[in-house]
């Protein structure tokens, strides 16, 4: 059987880095070489321009899949830089006059990879300009050879089409031309530590990104909500070439310094035997003072059964996981997000082994107008994702301007630090929360939570308990969700966007 270095196993990275390595420099003098040799090849040997970008579409793929086993962004520059190549040098131009179907499959394969590339790039634009392309590629390749992948082709189409528009909210320019918002961590965009304020040391390591939602939109093994929890655990991406000056010279050991985003296996659909298997690797290798995330996007299933442990640990699906499944993992510090219809199912969670322990749990319980939008990703995961693409969705903004959109940001920067003032000076707040609270992705999820959680409770059409979120341990109300001066900041800020009779006013009178 024939194993590529692709198909090793993206956990155990002791395992798979030397093989990535060796394939690396495979690649790198393969590519030299047909650049040396480039006449001599074609004049002697036939060589087709096809298969110079079947040669650079492979090392586009390797170093995709070089990012989706180091969480190192900047590699997805690289994996663009030579997916772009390949488009602007019209490398697979001649693939449609050879009566090929195979080669023509590769060339749509390229397209495909390129657009997830550019969607993990926040390219939009770029994104539909190459879905036309894709779109028409198809067309041409069915008309042409009497397929049996044709509906395969189209449902591919009709998936990246649907990815795109997901975003409930778009900001516009003053011409109406859309702008595209990253949401992936910026410098100053998390609020600084108050100085001698003591936290934990500990630092996110590894997160587990699990899709198991029925009906959602996806791409690729790739789930909207999974694709948001993904950026969020990620900084902005640099560029490689600017760092190095050797753009495409195809050295993956000229790596930053410092791991700059916690490493990240990403789990669509995963059997219950895939998943533990890789919460067991992550566990394995976790480092001293760090932190496991488990992020778990699933549609909740409730059990028939009547028994005592049954009705506290209800299973959140029949193909992921029961809440005792990660007892063991507890034995190290672990930080559990879930976003599910049984989310309450890890409200009475037991921690075991004294280690730090927070579970962030979604509301299970929407009103009708924000559970008919859910295909397009949970609000829960927007919130943490991009709170004010949420509190702008949950407002039923369908678009925001720019100047009004970076005024509120700007906004949002002092909430976040008053929320996390609010967080650190709690005398009531149990310790996990603090010892999380060092790291700045797990000090800006906590303070993303929070003011979720006092958003959708100031909001009219939230009024069941089940519809707001909950955490364990439990934080200190008074001090966090329904604090006043959070209460007041979330008032101006309907305010500014115009949105304020959505709001209680005054909401001790709510309840």
């Amino acid at each position: 059987m024939y194993v590529t270095v692709l198909d090793l196993p993206q956990y155990g990275h002791k395992q798979w880095q030397s093989y990535f390595g060796r394939t690396f420099d495979v690649y790198t003098k393969l590519w030299k070489f047909q650049q040396q040799h480039r006449q001599v090849l074609d004049s002697r040997y036939g060589l087709k321009r096809w298969q110079i970008g079947e040669v650079a579409s492979k090392i586009g793929q390797l170093y995709y899949h070089y990012y989706l086993r180091t969480s190192e962004t900047s590699y997805l520059n690289e994996a663009f830089s030579f997916y772009s190549a390949i488009r602007q040098r019209s490398y697979y131009f001649q693939v449609n006059k050879e009566d090929r179907p195979e080669l023509v499959v590769k060339k749509l394969r390229y397209y495909a990879r390129y657009i997830v590339v550019c969607l993990l790039l926040n390219k939009m634009d770029l994104v539909k300009v190459l879905v036309k392309e894709l779109s028409e590629e198809i067309e041409d390749y069915t008309q042409r050879f009497n397929t049996e992948d044709q509906l395969e082709w189209n449902l591919v189409l009709q998936e990246v089409a649907a990815f795109v528009e997901a975003d409930p909210v778009v900001v516009l320019n003053d011409n109406n031309s859309v702008v595209v918002t990253s949401n992936r961590l910026q410098e100053g965009s998390v609020p600084p530590l108050e100085q001698g304020m003591v936290v934990g040391q500990l630092v996110l390591a590894d997160a587990l990104i699990i899709g198991n939602c029925n009906n959602q939109v996806k791409f690729s093994e790739l789930t909207i909500d999974m694709f948001r929890m993904l950026q969020a655990l990620e900084r902005e991406p640099v560029n490689l070439a600017t760092q190095t000056s050797k753009q495409g010279t195809l050295e993956p050991n000229e790596k930053p310094a410092k791991r700059e985003n916690p490493h990240k296996y990403l789990l669509y659909k995963p059997t219950f035997s895939q998943l533990f298997t890789f919460l067991s690797a992550s566990f394995k290798e976790l480092p001293a003072n760090s932190v496991l995330l488990v992020y778990l996007s699933a549609t909740g299933v409730f059990p028939t059964g009547h028994s005592d442990y049954e009705g506290k640990m209800q299973r959140m699906s029949k193909r992921v996981l029961h809440p005792g499944d990660l007892f063991p993992f507890t034995r190290k510090p672990l930080f559990v997000i879930v976003d599910s219809s049984n989310s309450t199912a890890y409200k009475n969670f037991t921690n075991l082994f004294g280690q730090p322990l927070v579970c962030l749990l979604s509301p299970t319980v929407y009103p009708k107008s924000v559970q008919d939008q859910s295909q397009r990703g949970s609000l829960f995961t927007l919130f943490l994702y991009s709170p004010l693409l949420a509190f702008s969705s949950v407002c039923g903004l369908s678009s925001v301007r720019r100047g009004l959109w970076e005024r509120a940001q700007e906004f949002l920067r002092k909430v976040y630090r008053d929320i996390g003032q609010m967080i650190t000076r709690s005398r009531t707040i149990d310790q996990a929360f603090l010892q999380f609270f060092g790291d700045e992705f797990l000090r800006l999820l906590l303070i993303r939570f929070v003011f979720c959680s006092a958003a959708l409770r100031l909001h009219k059409l939230f009024r069941e308990s089940r519809s707001f979120p909950e955490s364990y341990p439990e934080l200190p109300k008074q001090d966090t969700v329904e604090s006043s001066l959070l209460q007041k900041h979330i008032l101006e800020l309907a305010t500014m966007l115009d949105v304020q009779s959505l709001f209680w006013d005054d909401s001790l009178e709510a309840y």
